[in-house]
């Protein structure tokens, strides 16, 4: 504990022999410090709070495109635009420090920076503004307000008006287009592709063609081979059967004539209109039967007599069919392959068919994207403008106006003078102590005796005259007249700062 207080004591010493050192040093890092902290600009910040509301018929977006603009975001945005902050600019005091375009620019970006919109509770929002003076903060935040009022509330409707001509005009422009690019698809299609089923490219067509040619191939044959079946089955079935014979003048043609005009008289009942495709079948085998029954001779009944067998009937019916399927699948079969070879020639004439038809649905689905797109805001500005048309005016009222501020919210200014200050005396106490262990000396004979490994016999004490006694008096009290004019600059610089407070508030 001793040794602890002794070096304390010869620390102390070390730094009291340089004491205008340290004296010189505080004053230097204190001049400096101020000077720096006098150049920080002062930022006075006022607020005000606003309330907006609008009552709303629509939801608040409508297919991904906002409806009303009092949400957070859109109030942010509409406030801090670059077209209302220009108007701030120019409204207010910040227009005599502008020359240039240029300048109205920075303005306004700096303007950005400083101002910020905080949504509260229940519609409120807080605006905050940043400046250099009370006055100017709280002009542009009032201003800022009044041009919110002017341009965004009072024109919305006439900014609905304005879109909707522009996008009529558009409208028109893209339906020329559209209808020209339309009319060169549909020439193209009945130049080249014919009745090609599917969509899309020549190349997607052919191949859709060539695959529903295939499915016609594999119906074809099997119809073909369920056709052979049934006339296989029909060359090993008897048309008629031994039995009691038939009614007098009724033949197996007649007996199938009456069939069919029962189950055509039985599908009627139903409700089958003409268009019915068993009806339409019905008629087509009525007609056959009328023919066969025509050409039947009338005979008489009697136990010799065959009578028709219902199997035969059956299959032949089953043949007819089977022959219709095999006629119509082979008509369809021809119909593809005389498209098929038709589009193939071409090609081979002109093989620039396929960019052509590329390039032509290229720009008809641009153009198409477009219209309807264009076609679609129309009608959300338009339902949005009929629904403002009979809502009342967007709420809108100041509820804390502008206040003008009394003391800067940065920099704390009388802090960082403290600061300097205690950074001055700090530097001053350090660079003595530095320079102490830089060029020790012996203030005692326990460190002298500790240095030179040797023993002191004793010390002698100064003898000061009258002479140096006064002349150390003296700069002792010019030490404490620097010591007092370092205390005395910073409370006159505190003062200024309280000054220029009122000044400014």
């Amino acid at each position: 504990m001793g040794n602890i207080y002794d070096e304390v004591r010869l620390a102390l010493h070390s730094i009291w022999t340089r004491r205008w050192l340290a004296l010189a040093v505080a004053w230097g890092v204190c001049l400096l410090g101020w000077l720096i902290v006098s150049q920080i600009p002062s930022k006075y910040e006022s607020r005000a709070r606003i309330f907006v509301q609008s009552q709303q018929l629509l939801p608040p977006t409508m297919n991904g495109m906002p409806t009303q603009s009092n949400g957070g975001d859109q109030i942010r945005q509409t406030l801090v635009s670059a077209v209302n902050l220009e108007k701030v600019v120019r409204g207010t005091d910040l227009a005599a420090t502008v020359a240039s375009e240029r300048d109205v620019a920075d303005r306004v970006a700096a303007l950005m920076l400083n101002i910020k919109v905080t949504p509260q509770q229940d519609n409120l929002f807080e605006i905050t503004t940043t400046q250099t003076s009370p006055k100017l903060a709280r002009t542009v935040t009032q201003k800022l307000i009044d041009v919110f009022v002017e341009a965004n509330l009072a024109g919305d409707r006439t900014q609905t008006a304005s879109s909707l001509r522009f996008l009529d005009a558009q409208l028109e422009q893209r339906q020329k287009a559209l209808a020209d690019a339309e009319a060169k698809r549909a020439d193209f299609q009945n130049r080249y592709l014919g009745s090609l089923p599917g969509t899309g490219s020549v190349a997607d067509r052919i191949g859709a063609a060539r695959q529903q040619l295939g499915v016609v191939d594999g119906d074809l044959a099997a119809a073909s081979s369920a056709l052979a079946a049934v006339q296989g089955q029909m060359a090993s079935t008897p048309a008629t059967i031994a039995g009691a014979g038939t009614a007098a003048g009724i033949g197996p043609a007649r007996a199938r004539l009456q069939a069919i005009n029962g189950q055509l008289a039985d599908a009627r009942t139903r409700g089958y209109t003409e268009n019915h495709p068993d009806v339409i079948a019905l008629r087509g085998q009525l007609a056959a039967a009328n023919a066969a029954a025509r050409g039947e001779p009338l005979t008489g009944g009697g136990a010799g007599v065959g009578t028709p067998n219902p199997m035969y009937m059956s299959l032949q019916t089953m043949r007819a069919e089977k022959e219709a399927a095999v006629a119509s699948l082979r008509i369809r079969r021809a119909q593809l392959q005389s498209d098929l070879d038709q589009l193939n020639a071409k090609l081979s004439i002109d093989p620039q068919v396929a960019a052509e038809q590329g390039r032509i649905e290229r720009d008809y689905q641009v153009l198409k994207d477009q219209y309807d797109q264009l076609l679609t805001q129309r009608e959300q500005i338009n339902l949005r403008g009929a629904a403002q048309s009979q809502t009342g005016q967007v709420r809108f009222s100041v509820i804390d106006p502008p206040t003008t501020p009394r003391t800067p919210a940065a920099p704390n200014r009388m802090l960082l003078l403290s600061g300097v200050l205690l950074l001055g005396i700090a530097a001053g106490v350090g660079a003595a102590f530095a320079m102490g262990q830089l060029r020790p000396t012996f203030a005692t004979t326990l460190k002298l005796e500790r240095a030179a490994a040797m023993p002191v016999l004793g010390a002698i004490g100064e003898m000061v005259t009258r002479v140096q006694a006064d002349r150390r008096q003296r700069k002792l009290k010019l030490f404490a007249g620097g010591v007092g004019g370092l205390a005395a600059a910073y409370a006159l610089l505190l003062g200024v700062e309280l000054l220029q407070r009122g000044i400014a508030a």
